[in-house]
Order: structure tokens, then C-alpha cells, then sequence
């Protein structure tokens, strides 16, 4: 059993920042990939950014230059930097683990709310 702990969201004004952390315990053998999707109302979950062990990142167009994704891989933890928030940004964001198999696994989702 693998557990997402996320922290870190709140309300900010459009402009700001705020930095979301998520930590994984549990039965872990091998963490793959680590990342951020993002659901708004009435949208489908997207991917907000994923970086892999070795540190290769992927960012939604949406958020490149304005956000920054980090891992530390022996603490098994994943950190998003988020700043120049847009009220588009507003959403629920969830934490993501995919483990040596690439089975997925989710947080329970932190709540982001910009306002302009």
C-alpha cells in the first residue's frame, strides 16, 4: 500500500505563489516518475508537470516558465513551485506516483484557488 500525502494549497491573488509538496510512504521498492495533474470544474484532469528519477522534466504549456517541479528521490518527495499564479490555475491539484511497474497511484488533492 503506497500513501500521497499533499500540502500546500490555499488562495493566493493572481500574481502569487505558492508552493504544493507531496510526500509518498508505504510499500515502495522503486519510484519512477513523480508529478502534478490538476482538475478544474467541469474539466477533464490534466497533467500540470511530471519529473522522472533521473530528473528529466515535462511541463503543460499552460505552466512552463511559471512553474517548477523538484523530487528528492531518497525522501520520496515531490515538490511544485508555482508562481505567476493566474486565475486559470484555479483547480484541484493531485499529487502523482507511478512506481517501478508504472502503476499509478494518487493523492487525495489540494485545492488552489487564485483570485484576480
Amino acid at each position: 500500500q503506497v500513501q500521497l500525502v499533499e500540502s500546500g494549497g490555499g488562495l493566493v491573488q493572481a500574481g502569487g505563489s505558492l508552493g504544493l509538496s507531496c510526500a509518498a510512504s508505504g510499500r515502495i521498492f522503486s519510484v519512477n516518475t513523480m508529478g502534478w495533474w490538476r482538475q478544474a470544474p467541469g474539466k477533464q484532469r490534466e497533467l500540470v508537470a511530471q519529473i522522472t528519477r533521473g530528473g528529466s522534466t515535462t511541463y503543460a504549456a499552460s505552466v512552463k516558465g511559471r512553474f517548477t517541479i523538484s523530487r528528492d528521490n531518497a525522501k520520496n518527495t515531490v515538490h511544485l513551485q508555482m508562481n505567476s499564479l493566474k486565475p486559470e490555475d484555479t483547480a484541484v491539484y493531485y499529487c502523482y506516483l507511478g512506481d517501478e511497474f508504472n502503476r499509478p497511484y494518487w493523492g487525495q488533492g489540494t485545492q488552489v484557488t487564485v483570485s484576480s
